[in-house]
Formats: structure tokens, sequence, C-alpha cells
């Protein structure tokens, strides 16, 4: 999880790592053939169907393996990332799964790192040097070593959303090709608080910073600065200017990157407020102006922009890995289970203490969970109708760049994956009342979960803070904004013994201690009986897909529902 993935629910949505020393035997090991158990098999409703058992011990045997000194973290193009890769294979064949790229269980994904080197970049508006990292920070898509352009005039465009679902194009009227657009953090619902318009305070896709410049590339734009405002992005200046400086891991594009805009980048919203008033006009009235149905764009006087970017390239390699178990009666649809391998991996700079960020919880959990949902299927007596595919992602600590390659260059076609279930970084933990629901409100996916949930008087909890966005932060968006109906939920923090309260001291006793440290390691005490529970769930959320001829959709009125209709047309 990188931070703006999930770090900041993490306090309401995970629980204790209990113990963190390292177990040594139980890493070593390799997980034994699954045993079933006929008290825990478990019977699809309205179905002959009987699922085998989730094996608890196989699923920590799994997490303490990933998470060892071994695999040194797990970073994507390292010698520990590449032995996490040929763990993974070799346990997908020995689980039975046939490979999921063609003859390969690997689809490469190549990477490229670009770092600016602010002492040769600049950026100035109206003659003025903007400081880079205390006023604004900025970087290009654009795999080049140089990056420039000058006199491009300043527009401001509100939130910059097309969004023809909402009927809202800030866009409308104006053509901002060459220009550098200047925009507000989130969307108009957040702004505006009404429920019934947008989401109201729960953010949509077009709230994302990610979607801004996307959107700014598409109206041909030259420049795209996001104004910081701390309560709508969800973090301080300061998560600015740590997570978008230094080097920056990417895709490598067919392009190039040559399709976005030459410069991307945030303004503190003091500097912003400056340049509204050298151009005449008054931030606040545009601000609360640009919430309003009707709102259009605004010349920033004669303002104008020119920048100069210095780049260092380094290209590099990793993986997805993907393994699959054919349908009986339709192959070609495709049930998705996915998690990301990678980690923060090890730091040389380290000369005392330790130097490994192992990742248990982050996310060895969620590998191991998928590689033992897999074997839950495998080993029940009836094989699924539908294929049922499970991808390691890589690359989603620096940016989601696995799921993003995995939606841009498809294994499958997008429109034959009927569902998917993204499972991110579940903490060791007694069994809890509730599951959370990440994005709660979005698909029919919610339903099967529910059902599934149901049967072990376990209810469905709306993540706490929807105005976030978080459901927009971690893997399964990527396919989500393809179309693709995703599902991403949690374990609860209503645990059944203790309460909410217990469960909210253990989830930041994991977050203020652990998260994103060297601490994140596996123990031989950790209680897994709450995450096999919620694996068990989340198997059967697939099964309902697998065996059976249904088609899950985004709710009415979903930003994503007009792109799966058009899928599935």
């Amino acid at each position: 999880m990188t931070f703006r993935t999930h770090a900041a629910i993490a306090a309401l949505t995970m629980l204790t790592l209990g113990a963190c020393g390292q177990s040594g035997d139980k890493a070593n090991e390799t997980t034994k053939p699954a045993q079933q158990s006929a008290e825990d098999e478990t019977t699809l409703e309205g179905s002959s169907v009987v699922l085998a058992p989730l094996d608890e011990e196989n699923l920590r045997a799994r997490i303490a393996k990933l998470s060892s000194d071994e695999f040194e973290g797990r970073a994507p193009a390292s010698k520990g990332g590449m032995k996490t890769r040929e763990y993974l294979t070799a346990e997908m064949q020995r689980i039975g799964l046939e490979p999921g790229n063609g003859d390969s269980y690997e689809q490469k994904v190549p990477l490229v790192e670009l770092t600016v080197e602010p002492e040769q970049s600049n950026l100035m508006i109206d003659g003025e040097l903007i400081e880079y990292g205390s006023e604004a920070v900025y970087w290009t898509k654009r795999v080049v070593e140089d990056v420039s352009y000058t006199d491009s005039d300043l527009v401001f465009v509100g939130y910059g959303v097309v969004a023809p679902e909402y009927g809202w194009n800030d866009y409308a009227d104006i053509d901002v090709t060459g220009k550098t657009v200047v925009m507000l953090v989130n969307d108009p619902g957040y702004a505006s608080g009404d429920d019934a318009f947008f989401k109201g305070r729960a953010m949509t896709y077009y709230g994302r910073w990610t979607y801004k410049y996307e959107e700014a590339a598409r109206q041909g734009a030259a420049g795209a600065l996001i104004i910081h405002q701390t309560a709508p992005a969800a973090y301080g200046w300061n998560v600015v200017e740590g997570s978008w400086t230094g080097p920056q891991l990417d895709l490598e594009r067919p392009d190039g990157g040559e399709g976005r805009v030459a410069l991307e980048g945030w303004i503190q919203e003091d500097i912003a407020r400056g340049l509204f008033d050298k151009a005449g006009l008054d931030f606040d009235a545009l601000t609360a102006a640009a919430k309003e149905r009707g709102f259009k764009a605004v010349e920033m006087g004669d303002l104008q922009s020119s920048a100069t970017l210095k780049n260092t390239v380094r290209r590099s390699e990793s993986a997805n890995v993907a393994g699959v178990i054919p349908g009986t009666e339709n192959p070609d649809e495709y049930v998705l289970y996915m998690a990301h391998w990678d980690h923060l991996g090890f730091n040389a700079t380290v000369t005392e203490g330790d130097a490994i960020s192992n990742g248990a919880v982050d996310n060895a959990t969620g590998t191991a969970g998928i590689l033992s949902i897999a074997e839950v299927f495998m080993n029940s007596e009836t094989r699924p109708k539908r294929s049922l595919m499970f991808v390691a992602v890589t690359a989603e600590e620096s940016g989601l760049l696995g799921s993003a390659y995995l939606a841009e260059d498809p294994i499958v076609p997008l429109a034959n994956i009927v569902g998917g279930i993204n499972i991110d970084g579940v903490l060791p933990m007694p069994p809890a009342k509730d599951i959370i629901v990440v994005g709660y409100g979005a698909s029919e996916l919610e339903d099967l979960l529910k059902k599934a949930a149901d049967k072990r008087d376990i209810y469905l909890r709306p993540d706490a803070e929807p105005e976030k966005g978080y459901f927009y932060r971690s893997d399964h968006i990527s396919l989500a904004k393809k179309g693709v109906p995703m599902l991403y939920a949690d374990s609860g923090i209503d645990l059944v013994d203790g309460g909410e309260d217990a469960g909210r001291e253990l989830a930041e006793n994991y977050t203020v201690n652990h998260y994103h440290q060297p601490s994140d390691e596996y123990s031989p005490d950790w209680d897994l009986t709450g995450m096999a529970q919620s694996m068990t769930i989340f198997a059967e959320v697939g099964a309902d897909m697998a065996y059976t001829d249904i088609w899950p959709n985004w709710y009415d009125g979903n930003e994503f529902r007009a792109l799966r209709d058009e899928q599935r047309q």
C-alpha cells in the first residue's frame, strides 16, 4: 500500500501485528497439500457446489515465506523482487494453476524512473521563479531528458472535470491547447456537501489528481497545476513534497509519455492566491463559483508560465505473475483475484539496525490470500464453469503501475472479466462482526459480498472517510476505470471479543508503529482466524460468479457504469 493508497484508513480497517519477531522456521517451510475438513466446507446458497475449506496453515506459511528476509522486502527490479516472482510462479504451479499469459506465468512490466534535477529545472509564472519544493512540486511523464515550454497562458478551469453522467464540463466553451490549466483538488460534490450532487462528500474518480492530469492532456494543455488545499486533498503539503520529489517510477509506455502534458504539478494555496491577485481575480469567489452548475473557465489575465525540466532517466523491468483455473463451460469468461506482491525492499543506506522492509501485512497477506483462495477452488470437487484468474501485480508502491499495465495491455479482454476482487494489506486479527467496504455503494459485487457475510452474521460497513477517495487509491482502480466491476473490502473493526474500541486500539498500533516500517514482520503468534474468515468470504464472492452466468455491473449512477455498458455491448 502506498501512503496515498491506504495509510489514513489503516487506523479504521486494520488490526495489530502482534509480536513482531521473524519466524525463521515457518518462513522456510513449503506449503503442504491442503487437507479438506468436512465441517469447514462451504455449500453455495442455491447450489450443490461445495467449496473446499481454506487452509489456514498454508495461508500462514505463505505469508511467512514472502515476508522473510530471503526476499529482501520484495522491491521490483531487485534481486528480492526476482526471487519473489520465481516463488509465485512455483507456488502457482504447485497449486495446479495453468499459465495466465499464454504459455507464461509472467507478464513483463517495463518500468522507467524519472528524476527531476531541481538545480537545472524551473517553473516561471509572470516572470517570477516558483520555488521547487516549498512553493510547487512538478514533474513530467514524458520519458525524455529535456522538457520545456514557454509563454503558456494560465486558465483557471475549476475542478478540471468532464463528467457527462453528471452533466458537468469545466472545459466547455474554451480551448486550452498549449495553455497551463490551474484547478482545484477533489470534486464539486465535495465542495457543495450536497449528497445529491455528484456523490456529495464522497469523492468520485473525477476528484482524483491522476484523473485531472489525464483530462488536461486530453484537452491539449501544455501544463497542469493543482492548487493544494489540505482538507479536500486529505493530506498536507509535506506529503506532496515528500511523495512527488526525487525518483518517480512509471510505466514505459509505447508513446514515451508524449500524450501527457509537458508539466504536471501541485502549487501551494498561498502562491495560487497571489497569482489570482496578480490577475485581478478573486480566489475565494472563483472557488465558490467552481462548485456551481454553469461555471465557466476563466483566463487568468496576462499571466503566462514557462518551464524547463531536466530529467535523469533509468529503465528497468518487473513482472505481474498470473495463473488460471480454466472454466469447464465458459473458459473465455474470467473472475479475477488480484493482490500486489511488491513492497519497499532493502535500504542499503542503513548501517545499523534492520534495513529490510519485509511488508508482512503490506502485502504478503494479500498475495498469500489469493494463492490460498486459488487452492480452495483447485481442491473443490466441482470445477468452475468460468475461468478464475489470479494475478499478483508489481509496483503498487510506486503508483499502482503493475495493475495499470495489466489494464492497458490486458492478458484477456477486459470485456470478458466478469468482476474482480482486490486484496491489499489484511492484518492478522481475531474475528470481527463487520467487514469494511471501501467505496461502498459502487457495484453489484457488494450484493454478493453481503450474501456471503450474512451467512456468518457479519454486516457490511462503509469506509469512514469516503471524501478522501480511498476507493481510487489501490490496484483495483486500474481496471475499474476501464469499466471492470471491482470490489475492495477489508476486515472489520467491530471485534467479536472487545467490540469497536478494541479494534480501533489495535488498528492504531499498526498505523503508528509498523506501517511502511521494517517492523512490518511476520510473527508465529499471529491470530489468523479473522483473516482466514475474510478470505473464505472473498472465495465465496468469486464462486458466485464462477459457477453461474451472472454479470454484475456497477450500480446506476456510478461513474464507471457507462464504460461497462459500452464494453459489454
